[in-house]
Parts: structure tokens; sequence; C-alpha cells
């Protein structure tokens, strides 16, 4: 498991108890004893006004076909989780490089690090 992998997770929700099944971005590879990732999460729901924290990811278009992604959708990175592995469901496909290097400045703006 590698940074810019997508996987269909069990992604907890703040507004409701429990988790549901969504599709997450691996921000990290696995952390510590007890294996961990650090993902984002990915909506369907386009939002009314994009944050500058988000990003868009098309699967019209020739860089994220290897998302598998079925419809537009936007990569939330202020919708951050840590999850145990066991978490993960299935591998759908992954971001290219040039995705997840804007990923990660978004992500960096967001964290004013």
């Amino acid at each position: 498991m590698q940074p810019g992998e997508i996987y269909l997770a069990r992604f907890p929700f703040g507004d409701v108890p429990g988790m549901k099944l969504r599709p997450v971005l691996l921000l990290t590879g696995a952390v510590g004893l007890v294996p961990e990732v650090l993902v984002s999460y990915i909506s369907s729901v386009m939002p009314g006004q994009l944050l500058p924290s988000d990003l868009v990811l098309d699967p019209g278009k020739p860089q994220f076909r290897s998302t598998n992604l079925k419809v537009l959708s936007t990569l939330r990175l202020h919708k951050l989780a840590t999850i145990h592995l066991s978490s993960l469901v299935r591998y759908p496909g992954v971001v290219d490089a040039p995705t997840l290097d804007l990923a990660a400045k978004k992500l960096t703006a967001l964290l004013r690090l």
C-alpha cells in the first residue's frame, strides 16, 4: 500500500455514528505497530463551491482514468482520518504522480506547514 492509491474503505463520519463504505485516497503507507494509514475522503457529491483544499477528479480526463472512479468526484483534503488497514475493503485504482503532488501541496497549504 502506497500513497496515491485509492481504496474503498470504511470511513468514519462525524455527524453520524459508525462508518460508511467510501472511496479514499491513501496519503501514507502503513504507519506504526498497529498498521494504520492516513486517508482523505473522496466524494461523488460535487460541492456548490470548491474549497482551496478540494481537488476535482474527472474520470473523463486521461490523467484520472487510472483512478477507476465512475463519476466526477472531489478529493476533500480537509476530511482526513487515520484508519486501520483492515478498514480498506477493495483497491479500485490510483492517482497519477502530478495529482498526488498537487494533493500534497494543497494539504501542506491547508495545514500551514
